[in-house]
């Protein structure tokens, strides 16, 4: 355990509608043994985040409806100030049913209803924002084109070699992600003993000389989600997969479908149209749920039957070996 000297500050909120941790959570997890997230026996969620105050911990717990966030550190305040956000009280549900009711009167009544079917099943889903971008990049430049293994053993190893020791008393082995600084002076050596190639190295280190300004496209009054957009994607290495994981997670976007994901195209066609389809395909039938379409393909892949496995697997490589 790490110390519990630093001072615990604690806010409670009781979110409006129905709220499921585990679900809205889930995407700022990356691995299970991911070292900036542990969810404990006793159910708490626990979060470091290296805030524009300094590091933090956050422990998340609920009871009867409410949340109760506990946070430690010089970004204590910054983590209970942005708690609502992260758990999706910026997430216009109402806009979402519009969404659907659209959809039903614009010809797509049968695949409206369907998805409708599946928002009921999960009616806790929340899109959330965490309002960190480079915290959000790096993890997802890191699984670029790899299976989700590999990419979580090399965000696990930089993170413990790189990371600084989570405040107060946090579950051990936590760690708050270095600051953009740090990893632009990551060593090629420790890039190639982390498992991540030059191409993902060489990402995150230019994406990190403009960390600043991806950063205040989180706090802009519109949400900043389009210019968030055409920042990241002007960047070498990042594209339209990249650019739309960082705005899920980062901006709470919900439009933000995951292009160029390895299975998600099939498994939206094969959802709602009994047949697996390719990226453009994809978003094709999404149309009607624009404003929406992250929202609907996360549904999908929640709880929709998976199409049979009959095709290729990505393996698992090891760079570290090459």
């Amino acid at each position: 355990m790490t110390s519990t000297a630093v001072t615990q500050r604690e806010r409670r909120w009781r979110p409006a509608g129905a709220l499921d941790l585990v679900l809205t959570l889930s995407p700022h997890r990356h691995g299970g043994g991911d070292p900036s997230w542990r969810r404990t026996p006793d159910g708490a969620f626990w979060r470091t985040c290296r805030t524009p105050d300094g590091p933090g911990t956050l422990r998340i717990t609920t009871s009867a409806g409410e949340v109760l966030g506990q946070a430690w550190g010089p970004g204590a305040e910054w983590l209970l100030d942005t708690l609502p956000s992260l758990l999706g009280a910026d997430d216009d549900v109402a806009a979402f049913a519009d969404v659907l009711a659209r959809a039903a009167s614009s010809g797509a009544a049968r695949t409206a209803a369907y998805v409708t079917g599946l928002a009921a099943g999960n009616p806790g889903l929340r899109v959330g924002r965490s309002m960190r971008v480079f915290e959000a990049l790096v993890p997802a430049v890191l699984e670029q084109k790899v299976v989700g293994m590999e990419a979580w053993r090399a965000w696990r190893w930089l993170m413990r070699r790189y990371g600084e020791a989570a405040p107060g008393p946090a579950p051990e082995g936590m760690v708050v992600i270095p600051p953009p600084e740090v990893w632009r002076r990551i060593p090629s050596w420790d890039w190639h003993r982390a498992g991540a190639e030059a191409v993902r190295a060489r990402t995150i280190v230019n994406a990190a000389r403009y960390a600043a300004r991806l950063e205040a496209t989180a706090t802009t009054p519109s949400g900043g989600c389009a210019e968030a957009d055409r920042l990241l994607r002007a960047l070498p290495g990042i594209g339209i997969w990249t650019s739309a994981e960082v705005r899920q997670r980062a901006h709470g976007d919900p439009d933000a479908p995951s292009v160029g994901d390895f299975h998600l195209a099939g498994h939206v066609g094969y959802a709602l149209t009994g047949r697996k389809v390719d990226d453009a395909a994809m978003l094709e039938l999404l149309e009607p749920f624009r404003g929406q379409r992250h929202r609907v393909a996360w549904l999908i892949a929640l709880s929709a039957p998976r199409p049979p496995a009959r095709g290729p697997r990505m393996s698992v490589r090891d760079y570290r070996s090459f």
